[in-house]
């Protein structure tokens, strides 16, 4: 495969364009984008496994950044998910501090059921070392803490459509190129894509043809019909409203952590950027008009002078993401929605196993299907731990959130984490979702009150005994616990704040 033909200029275009140049030099990488036809353009945060793909690439920060207007991120907020009113916790990044724990993850927990007034928010403050520097709106490219590293953890929120742009001039230095035409007629025989003629009166011939092209799936859906997987049984939305929002008050809103609330028909989304925030409402259009969510949408941000833009999401993954000689990366692959950040996680994750497949000489049909295999499992993986947000929620506010109530999830199916989640907590003792390197699906399940373990199931096991009996036993567990997040929180006081660090490193 000598030619390889990109079909899109988004995000997920020019990442798959820029990491094939960069990893194959000497093959033809040919980008072809449309003038007409606009990029979603809304993707605007990241997760720290992004820092794997910018590794692969030998991509810095301080190269990107002031490009796209970008800021890091240490943490996902979410408010209100388990019950309305119920408040807020954290996803923090990094892995938990469990040295010197007497039972790992479990140390926490104790305290909970000791007291049980305790917000869960104190989760994450306890058991992350980051939450001392998201807690005091700092941040540090020193290793001062525990458990949690500047290079690998931290993520970034930046602007999609100025990100794409910077990377596409990168991708053009280090030998790519960008064709500009409408797709105008796709020719094909037995082995796939033969050629695509533009409005330019281009004929494009290629090896591989990658379509990102977006949720209208130019090639992999519409021209090789290959069938979509809704995944509309485990996840409620597929639309969304997205505006910007100026600052007011910039070192005090400029955050190092997405924001998530709960609302009455989905969520709501706040991404600080350097120069503005980007803020959206993901909702379902069976519960709500279109109309009536940008109503609340407006009414939730109490102004209605913004500009809005609607989006229609199609929500699951096609059956086979690469079909003779047509792959799919990003959107045309599949979509889970915008909660976790994983648009373009999809991307990148997709892309380690696409420059893989290419290393072989030849691409077999075997290595085709081993191409669809892992990236189905992992796509099906971060479904379900979306899916989480939503089922282990108790509202029942609204008809969106009782159906959630209602939902059933696919718990017997096979390679899903969450039959594997289930099996690990069995064979480690932990109760479900619950394990050291449980890569935030612990936070997510204690944050919405689906503990590692509970009064009753200790009761069972030490045979009746009551949280009074427990008390003196993990009193001095308690206090560790409380030493730990009291020195993290000194620790970091020196720190500078988010606003001065990207003052003085990125926007000098």
């Amino acid at each position: 495969m000598k030619r390889i033909v990109v079909v899109g200029g988004g995000s997920a275009g020019v990442m798959t364009a820029y990491t094939l140049k960069h990893r194959f030099p000497k093959k033809q990488i040919t980008i072809v984008e449309s003038k007409t036809i606009a990029t979603v353009g809304v993707g605007e945060s990241t997760l720290g496994a992004i820092n794997n793909w910018l590794g692969m690439c030998g991509i810095k920060d301080k190269d990107f950044m002031k490009h796209c207007d970008a800021s890091y991120k240490m943490s996902i907020r979410f408010e209100n998910f388990y019950n309305k009113e119920a408040g807020y916790f954290h996803y923090p990044f990094g892995q938990p501090d469990i040295s010197g724990n007497h039972a790992q993850l479990n140390d926490w927990h104790f305290k909970k059921i000791i007291y049980p007034e305790t917000p869960m928010n104190d989760y994450a403050d306890s058991m992350y070392p980051v939450m001392a520097l998201v807690n005091q709106n700092k941040i540090t490219d020193e290793d001062i803490i525990p458990n949690w590293t500047f290079k690998g953890d931290v993520a970034y929120h930046f602007d999609a459509t100025k990100f794409a742009n910077w990377l596409k001039k990168e991708f053009k230095k280090i030998g790519g190129k960008v064709i500009t035409g409408s797709i105008t007629k796709i020719n094909q025989d037995e082995t796939g894509i033969t050629s695509l003629y533009l409005d330019t009166q281009e004929y494009i011939k290629s090896d591989l043809f990658i379509d990102c092209t977006g949720f209208k799936s130019l090639l992999l859906g519409q021209a090789m019909k290959e069938p979509f997987e809704s995944f509309e049984n485990m996840l409620p939305n597929n639309s969304a409203w997205a505006t910007h929002l100026p600052y007011t008050n910039k070192k005090k809103e400029l955050k190092p952590f997405t924001n998530c609330t709960a609302i009455q028909n989905g969520w709501v989304w706040n991404i600080p950027l350097w120069s503005r925030m980007g803020t959206g409402y993901v909702y379902s259009d069976k519960y709500i008009s279109d109309d009536d969510a940008l109503k609340q949408f407006q009414d939730y941000l109490g102004r209605d002078d913004l500009t809005f833009k609607k989006l229609k999401m199609r929500i699951g993954i096609h059956k086979n993401l690469w079909v003779k000689n047509v792959c799919a990366i990003g959107l045309s692959a599949g979509f889970i929605e915008p909660l976790e950040s994983n648009g373009l996680l999809s991307v990148h994750d997709f892309l380690s196993v696409l420059t893989r497949t290419l290393e072989r000489p030849v691409v077999s049909e075997f290595a085709k299907q081993n191409f669809n295999l892992r990236c189905h499992t992992m796509f099906r993986g971060f479904a379900e731990f979306v899916a989480m947000h939503y089922a282990l929620s108790i509202r029942t506010d609204t008809e969106y959130w009782r159906d959630i109530q209602k939902r059933k999830y696919p718990l017997e199916e096979k390679f899903t984490m969450f039959q594997s989640d289930f099996q690990r907590s069995h064979r480690q003792r932990y109760n479900d979702f619950h394990y050291p390197t449980a890569a935030g699906i612990n936070a997510i399940a204690t944050g919405m009150h689906w503990g590692a373990t509970d009064l009753s199931s200790l009761m069972y096991h030490r045979g009746g005994a009551d949280a009074k009996v427990f008390k003196n036993e993990w009193l001095p567990v308690i206090e560790k616990l409380e030493q730990k997040k009291k020195q993290w929180t000194q620790t970091v006081k020196k720190c500078p704040t988010l606003y001065n660090y990207l003052k003085r490193n990125i926007y000098i």
